[in-house]
């Protein structure tokens, strides 16, 4: 073997001042790489791979690496066969703990973690003025909760479930094929690790049942469609005692006959007759909280926006309120008597066709087009 073979730090490519996490890192990505079960008939890489496991087997020893350090390949005890031929005596011990990351866990026995339950969505539709001021909603969600004859255990109160003999609780039986160390599901258990001879009756051994017990749900104020809110641990129950997942309740806010919201304000259009836009006039506007009143100066126009201050809706991050913006619709008499007919006549004649602000500008900007 010429000088380079034995260099055990070059063969696993790591400084010589390199840790035990560091060699341990290297050896596993290099056994992977050149393992003989995955170059079958390749004698080169099975070579290559019997100098790895040896550079391996000494530099994780920290008394054979001392003693390689301080005297090289001759003093590390290096190249003695043992019973895999040259791979070192505890081999098995190595390549389980390398190959486990590969085939589903260590070769310890453990039993199955607790899993946590699924989260569940439910749709709540509810009216505007809800939104606006929070209200309590009871809904019923159908969901899987712990089984309240058992408590969740499955077995028959008085019992409890035992350790699986097939697999001792690890919920998984294991397969050595060549090197290949295969785990499978416990074929006895179904993965649960635990059997139950005297299942519970009301859950059947299952340890969990269906449900649509109702829940109280709080809606804040200034909620709007789109908005999620968060029950935690109101969704699937766990396995193995695994935490509950959580409910999610997915807002729509349905539409007002009256008011539009826009953010946190609210606009509601009102109409107003021609003698109040033309005098000037204090209306009557609706709020969300009811009837407030809003002066209005002579000449207003169709479309004009009044602001009303803090008349909107409560911010539900700040609980700040916007504001009311109250749109006027000039509103145009349909059915007009002699009189008003008469008086109405009377106005234009005085007025003129073109004394309006809008319509002198309108018919301005008409003539300078077609002159």
């Amino acid at each position: 073997m010429d000088r380079e073979e034995k260099d055990f730090y070059k063969i696993l490519g790591v400084a010589r001042d390199a840790t035990e996490d560091d060699i341990k890192r290297a050896f596993r990505k290099l056994a992977h790489q050149y393992h003989p079960d995955k170059h079958a008939g390749d004698k080169e890489k099975e070579e290559k791979f019997k100098r790895i496991n040896e550079a391996y087997e000494t530099l994780k020893d920290p008394g054979k690496r001392a003693n390689y350090d301080r005297f090289g390949y001759a003093g590390s005890g290096a190249g003695v066969g043992g019973e895999y031929g040259g791979f070192g005596s505890d081999f098995q011990g190595i390549f389980t703990d390398v190959f486990s990351d590969f085939f589903g866990g260590g070769g310890g026995r453990r039993r199955p973690a607790p899993e946590r339950g699924s989260d569940l969505r439910f749709d709540l539709d509810i009216t505007f003025d809800e939104a606006a001021f929070g209200t309590e909603k009871t809904i019923r969600v159908p969901r899987t909760v712990a089984c309240n004859t058992c408590g969740g255990s499955g077995a028959k109160p008085g019992t409890s479930p035992a350790t699986c003999t097939t697999c001792g609780g690890a919920g998984q039986v294991r397969f050595q094929q060549g090197f290949f160390s295969i785990a499978r599901t416990c074929p006895g258990c179904q993965g649960k690790g635990v059997t139950i001879k005297d299942p519970c009756t009301e859950c059947r051994g299952a340890g969990k049942t269906r449900s649509v017990a109702p829940l109280t749900v709080k809606i804040p104020a200034g909620i709007d469609t789109g908005s999620r809110l968060r029950l935690s641990g109101e969704g699937e129950y766990g396995e193995r005692n695994g935490p509950s997942g959580d409910l999610y309740i997915f807002i729509t806010v349905a539409a007002h006959p009256i008011f539009k919201r826009e953010n946190d304000d609210v606009i509601c259009e009102v109409p107003v007759s021609f003698a109040q836009a033309a005098l000037g006039s204090e209306i009557e506007v609706p709020t969300i909280e009811g009837p407030a009143k809003l002066k209005i100066p002579a000449g207003t126009q169709s479309g004009k926006v009044f602001r009303m201050p803090g008349k909107g809706i409560a911010s539900v991050h700040t609980g700040k309120r916007g504001d009311e913006r109250v749109v006027i619709t000039l509103e145009t008499p349909t059915k007009l008597n002699k009189r008003q007919k008469e008086l109405l006549q009377e106005f234009a004649e005085i007025s003129g066709e073109e004394t309006t602000p809008l319509r002198k500008n309108f018919f301005s900007k008409v003539k300078e087009i077609f002159e």
